[in-house]
């Protein structure tokens, strides 16, 4: 018996319609006679492409409501491998 060779277009299909179905990937499978570990390498593959990057938010400290106008600030980031970031406020 040869295994059935699909497109991902036919995969995606697939997926779609055992998200509907409200069966088990195991049921949904054995019913449309496809390969478990098939689908689920397909299956992974087609909703990892489809999320969207994350990216964590970035943060912006404001410095001056930490302290009064008029005062001085001086902060030194240790980035390892002896590098440091001075920053300050003059």
């Amino acid at each position: 018996m040869n295994p059935t060779r699909r497109t991902p277009a036919q995969w995606q299909s697939l997926v779609a319609q055992w998200q509907q179905s409200g069966q088990s990937a195991t049921q949904f499978c054995k019913d449309n006679d496809i390969g478990y570990a098939s689908f689920c390498n397909w299956r992974k593959q087609l909703i990892e492409s489809s999320e969207p990057e994350r990216q964590a938010p970035s943060q912006f400290i404001d410095l001056s409501a930490l302290q009064p106008q008029g005062h001085q600030w001086h902060i030194v980031l240790s980035l390892g491998n002896g590098v440091e970031l001075t920053l300050s406020q003059s």
